[in-house]
């Protein structure tokens, strides 16, 4: 993870990957987890078994990390889960990293986890004045612990129990020697996405993880639908009334890779749709677009085909720099987006620049960026946002916490151009985002979460508790 100072952006929480009936199903959840390593880079584990016995690692740093002293050879199995996670609020060590395993009155699961409570940290302390007693600060451990006090004996029927207590966001993995139980929150919002592997069922964070264990994409986990996976088949069924879906906008704009679908509508498309909106809401006169890599350069391709400026890439990005770069000196830090971006002098020297970024959120790496492409000899510089500005914080797992982290929290759009030294500045609207994504809100199936920019929550949220100390 890249100190915050150093490198501007929104931060998922996890990915999530399971599978039932394959003769090979550690390895590859192994590879599913390789594919959704841009959803968590601190750490990884599998839980796998293959009737009787469970096989279990969890380890820190990326998933090659993780498993790179030969564990994944140990594994057996015909069905198993795997998580990739990241973290925030010093919560990264290996105590909380997942799947998490528990023995209980009834057997034993392991579960994993997408997305973040609202109300974990008042469901704790009650557990606590019970009688339960914690070995992580997720809210993962939370949801295990409801399951295991459930009085259903029957693991399906348990989670369903625990479900009814939660608040917020998940997308919910639980195993245990025979069962793989899929549920995804009331709100639908983290994605997650059904496929067949041949007579096997597939469950990912993202669709970008069936193309790489050979799997066909089958469907989306419905909001507020749990699946029951087993020897006699797949059966679904509902543990909420329905409502309307919230998918957080985020996954299209930034978090999800480019070549993964959600609902069917891929996330490169989409973004080219954001770029070529962008274009239409906030025309600017300039010489060469370019994007932020990696996740600005879809929106930046439709900026460039909406106008007919040419698309050029501005900036090389430098994918061997370590994960974590804190220097002890305020001036190292300052060249720390150097380590990560260079320019090309010769795209960007004697025009004027249209930069085009998926999101603005502290502020500081913007500014950073505009001066780099000044230093590097560009007459102006005219950045386009491909979203609406973030003014408020996420409580569903995202790592913004406070109104004070957010630079569009407190200063206007004039008020940000100047703080990160633009000629000018604009972003895209919330309708234009709606529009472009093209997941309309007439179909109460395909609604968006927007409340980083609205404020408008789809859950009922107690700020004072819902703030994310407690993670997946």
């Amino acid at each position: 993870m890249f100190d915050p100072i150093i490198w501007d952006k929104l931060n998922e929480e996890c990915g999530v990957f399971g599978i039932f009936d394959h003769q090979e199903a550690a390895p590859l959840t192994y590879m599913g987890l390789h594919a959704l390593q841009h959803r968590g880079q601190e750490s990884a584990g599998i839980c796998s078994s293959d009737g009787e016995k469970w096989y279990k690692h969890r380890g820190m740093g990326l998933v090659s990390e993780a498993f790179g002293k030969g564990e994944l050879g140990k594994f057996r199995g015909h069905v198993a889960i795997g998580h990739t996670r990241y973290t925030t609020q010093g919560s990264s060590k290996i105590e909380n990293a997942q799947p998490l395993f528990f023995n209980y009155a009834n057997g034993s699961m392991a579960v994993a986890h997408n997305g973040n409570l609202v109300n974990a940290s008042v469901i704790r302390k009650d557990l606590e004045k019970k009688g339960s007693i914690f070995h992580t600060t997720s809210d993962t451990e939370v949801i295990g612990h409801l399951i295991a006090r459930s009085q259903s004996v029957d693991l399906a029927s348990a989670v369903s129990d625990a479900l009814q207590d939660i608040k917020g966001a998940y997308a919910l993995l639980v195993m245990n020697e025979k069962e793989l139980i899929i549920a995804l929150d009331p709100n639908g919002l983290r994605p997650l996405s059904l496929g067949r592997l041949g007579n096997s069922i597939v469950v990912a964070s993202e669709t970008c993880a069936f193309d790489i264990v050979g799997a066909t994409y089958w469907r989306e986990v419905l909001p507020g639908e749990l699946i029951v996976v087993n020897k006699d088949g797949v059966h679904s069924r509902f543990f909420a009334e329905k409502t309307k879906r919230a998918l957080c906008s985020f996954e299209y704009i930034y978090f999800s890779r480019p070549d993964s679908d959600i609902d069917q509508i891929n996330v490169h498309m989409a973004r080219k749709r954001m770029g070529k909106q962008l274009a239409y809401e906030a025309p600017v006169d300039g010489d060469v677009v370019i994007g932020v890599p990696d996740s600005s350069i879809s929106a930046a391709i439709g900026f460039a085909e909406a106008t007919g400026i040419p698309y050029e890439i501005g900036f090389i990005k430098n994918r061997y720099v370590g994960r974590t770069f804190i220097q002890p000196s305020q001036e190292l830090r300052e060249r720390g987006v150097h380590m990560k971006l260079s320019v090309v002098r010769k795209i960007v020297e004697g025009k004027r620049v249209i930069m085009i970024d998926d999101s603005i959120v502290r502020g500081t790496t913007s500014g950073r960026i505009v001066k780099m492409l000044r230093d590097a000899g560009a007459t102006e510089v005219h950045v386009r946002i491909s979203s609406p500005p973030v003014k408020n914080p996420c409580y569903y797992g995202i790592d913004t916490s406070s109104f004070d982290e957010l630079v569009a929290s407190s200063r206007t759009v004039d008020e940000i151009c100047e703080f990160i030294g633009a000629d000018t500045l604009q972003y895209l609207t919330p309708e234009g985002l709606i529009n472009a994504i093209g997941r309309k809100d007439n179909s109460p199936d395909r609604g968006h979460c927007l409340a980083c920019f609205t404020g408008d929550y789809p859950t009922e949220v107690n700020f004072e508790e819902a703030l994310p100390s407690l993670k997946c």
